[in-house]
């Protein structure tokens, strides 16, 4: 009998194992569909401007965005400096998200490239500035077997030779991490010297719709927009009236 019982548990193991390893909803083919590209984050606090929105609810915000027209999501799951929690992902997860979910934090080591995959993310943000190439290499093929995207961000022209690596995604952010002062211009700057087929993603400072339709233009399929929407009392309202001045002037 008791064998029979440790059979059927290792047989749920392998179950469980599979489901983890499975490829998840694709991040680079849901901006590459989508007619705006925003991936709308959840993100309560940040370091340079303290508590967005403190009370703001895992369970309600993303689903609200799914709602009123992200084309994706990108969760902060740094506790410390941004009071998230991987726990966020699973609770979207559970109320009904099914879009792709970025694991938005600073990935170092494989250990979180587990965790983004146990709790339901479908694509992990690794930093060009916080890697050498060789481990974002190796970090990028890790994440790739246990079925996850990767968005590779760059922030200067001296880290644009990380694209070679061939992410899924190419991400510029507009933010520089170390002043955390933010120019938008830095994403039209860099675009042209990616790579013709990347899939670019621009990040941070989006806070209306004319740049996002000129970022467009540029060759940008992605926008990754948080505090804009995050420091309002209704996200996801904020959310839909953003996604109908964005389509109203597309072509």
């Amino acid at each position: 009998m008791a064998k029979d019982i440790l059979e059927e548990i290792i047989s749920h193991k392998h179950e469980e194992i599979e489901r983890l390893c499975a490829k998840k909803p694709s991040l680079r083919e849901a901006l590459l569909q989508s007619e705006t590209g925003i991936i709308a984050e959840f993100k309560r606090r940040s370091p340079s401007k303290g508590w967005i929105k403190e009370e703001g609810r895992a369970d309600v915000i993303p689903l609200a965005y799914q709602q009123n027209g992200a084309a994706a999501l990108s969760i902060l799951t740094d506790e410390h400096y941004f009071g998230g929690s991987d726990d966020f992902i699973r609770m979207a997860r559970q109320s009904g998200v099914t879009l792709p979910i970025l694991y938005k934090n600073f990935v170092i080591d494989e250990a979180q490239l587990y965790a983004a995959a146990f709790c339901g993310a479908s694509a992990v943000l690794l930093i060009a500035a916080c890697l050498t190439k060789v481990q974002c290499k190796s970090l990028m093929d890790k994440a790739h077997t246990l079925g996850l995207e990767v968005l590779l961000e760059m922030h200067s022209e001296s880290e644009l030779e990380y694209a070679d690596l061939q992410p899924d995604l190419c991400g510029i952010n507009n933010r520089n991490l170390g002043s955390f002062v933010t120019d938008v211009e830095n994403s039209f700057r860099l675009a042209e010297l990616l790579p013709k087929d990347a899939v670019k993603v621009s990040e941070s400072g989006i806070s209306d719709s004319a740049t996002v339709r000129a970022l467009r233009s540029a060759g940008f399929r992605g926008f990754l927009i948080g505090e804009n929407f995050m420091k309002t009392p209704d996200p996801g309202q904020a959310l839909k009236d953003f996604v109908s001045k964005v389509t109203l002037f597309s072509p």
